[in-house]
């Protein structure tokens, strides 16, 4: 039997499945299990779209239809709580399980504060992230730094460091800090992230550990909560799921990994939270004077929900209709969200004018926790 805080190898035993999915098809094998036997009624996920630039979010109910999802896409900038919020009207009339990387996992949780998501409805597959890349700039990247047409590439992935991409002829791989210090790689975001392994999941899936003969043909999971330990029991008892236990020099391995991806986060953080610093008033008012009032930011950010403006009307402050908007239109919004920013960046990959306001949201969020944490004795977090 499965429990918490065990750490397995996992591999499906649906041929079917090994041949289409990664890492062994663990994860298809678990959502595929619990949509079937009703622990579920609906599981939502990534699949290809026109191409691999174009992730679709898709709510599944026949478990026959899972196998479109399997693989991974990192040229997808797709948040999974906002689906799940708006969509599956939170959750709070079905069983949803869902795939989940850190940014989605953080904001399903704030969602569930916030009474947007029934938590206690949703089984959670979280996935290792490195990060994702903007479909645009993908590809950009790989035509003028790989030196490959876009349109010949058949699988991409970020691995030991590095931007993989497979085409017609060949494979070629470049080193994510290469990339990024020439402008191109991952989302800023995804840059300064230091949520890599999302254990705040019911289960932490990755292939960051796997080593041995089972490199490549399994996914190391690590049991994060009861329920997560019960899917995973039921599955091997059915005959679903082949594990063993995860090799300790595996386990060593992944918590480098881990290791290299939140200092590469740290390194990002201290170049573009310092540029700020000094500066930040100046820089929020250059960069939001560009500023259309799409109001894309509030529509797509998971923490920003909007509440009916009591008090003083609304024009003293905001004048309605005015563009660019006042700066108390950016500095309130800042405000509401300053304790509770997930880092998504949401709001900078759609605005249309490209102020970077995650960035700004970010800074302004992890300057609060630093001051403000260590002085309850605990260590900040590292959203």
């Amino acid at each position: 039997m499965a429990a918490t805080g065990d750490m397995i190898y996992a591999w499906t035993t649906d041929s079917g499945i090994a041949k289409k999915a990664e890492c062994g098809g663990a994860v298809t094998t678990l959502l595929k299990y619990a949509l079937e036997n009703k622990i579920v009624d609906v599981v939502v996920a990534v699949k290809k779209g026109f191409d691999l630039y174009d992730a679709v979010p898709v709510a599944i109910t026949d478990a026959k239809d899972l196998d479109q999802t399997a693989g991974s896409l990192h040229c997808g900038t797709l948040l999974m709580s906002t689906f799940i919020q708006k969509y599956l009207d939170g959750a709070k009339n079905m069983k949803v399980g869902v795939v989940v990387k850190g940014c989605d996992l953080m904001s399903m949780i704030e969602l569930g504060k916030r009474n947007e998501i029934n938590m206690n409805n949703v089984l959670t597959i979280g996935v290792n992230c490195g990060g994702s890349v903007n479909p645009i700039q993908a590809r950009k990247m790989i035509k003028e730094k790989f030196g490959v047409d876009p349109d010949k590439v058949t699988k991409e992935e970020i691995d030991k460091g590095q931007f993989i991409i497979e085409y017609e002829g060949g494979h070629k791989g470049i080193k994510i800090d290469e990339l990024e210090e020439e402008g191109y790689g991952r989302r800023s975001n995804c840059r300064r992230c230091k949520y890599k392994i999302p254990r705040q999941a019911d289960l932490a899936c990755g292939n960051w550990g796997v080593i041995g003969d089972k490199a490549g043909k399994a996914t190391f999971i690590e049991i994060c909560s009861d329920k997560g330990a019960d899917i995973v029991s039921k599955a091997v008892s059915a005959k679903k799921l082949d594990t063993c236990a995860a090799e300790p020099k595996g386990i060593e391995i992944r918590g480098k990994t881990e290791g290299a991806m939140l200092k590469l986060g740290e390194k990002w953080r201290k170049k573009e939270f310092t540029a700020l610093r000094d500066n930040l008033w100046d820089f929020i008012k250059k960069e939001t004077s560009r500023c259309i009032k799409c109001y894309s930011c509030i529509e797509k950010c998971p923490v920003c929900i909007s509440t009916p403006f009591v008090g003083r009307p609304e024009s003293y402050m905001v004048r309605p209709g005015y563009i660019p908007s006042d700066p108390m239109f950016h500095l309130r919004r800042f405000a509401s969200i300053s304790d509770s920013c997930v880092n998504c960046g949401q709001c900078e990959e759609l605005c249309p004018v490209e102020i970077p306001l995650a960035l700004i949201s970010h800074a302004i969020r992890v300057e609060g926790d630093n001051a403000y944490v260590p002085k309850l004795g605990a260590a900040p977090y590292k959203n």
